[in-house]
């Protein structure tokens, strides 16, 4: 799902989380909303620790299951995405606006996003030769970056 990036449409994904939980039977918790209190002050990713913690910070009694939990109805929901990190770890997208893979830089441990058109000769070259249908929000490359390869003396390659 992508969501808008206007101020008023992040708001109003986030406004309606508490009806869209209660339709699927689940109770609006004071530990459910302060999580999407939190995610809604987020802007683009996050790992599901570091949630518990900021979540911690808040409210000491935050139990990681129910955030773990949570996060997998918030994804069905589509307000966030779940994609994995350079060391496998998995990360939330925030209120993804599109579907976008990431590079990590072995170097200096920077990260980017990749966004589809950037990714798409990839993704062709993959379904054309492979018939292989890639999920870009699961799509992690890790190399080096411009700076480091510079650093390093290492020739980029094209």
């Amino acid at each position: 799902m992508s969501v808008g990036g206007s101020v008023a449409e992040r708001a109003g994904a986030w406004a309606s989380v508490r009806d869209r939980l209660r339709e699927r039977g689940l109770r609006w918790t004071p530990q459910r909303r302060l999580m999407v209190d939190v995610l809604a002050q987020t802007d683009g990713h996050i790992t599901g620790a570091e949630l518990v913690e900021r979540c911690r910070e808040l409210d000491p009694a935050t139990i990681p299951s129910t955030v773990y939990r949570t996060l997998d109805v918030l994804e069905q929901l589509g307000v966030i995405r779940h994609g994995h990190g350079r060391d496998g770890r998995e990360e939330f997208h925030v209120l993804p606006q599109n579907e976008h893979g990431h590079l990590f830089c072995s170097g200096c441990s920077g990260s980017w996003d990749i966004e589809a058109p950037e990714a798409s000769p990839l993704v062709r070259a993959l379904r054309r030769q492979r018939g292989f249908a890639v999920d870009l929000s699961h799509l992690t490359v890790v190399g080096v970056c411009e700076d480091c390869s510079s650093d390093r003396g290492v020739a980029r390659r094209s």
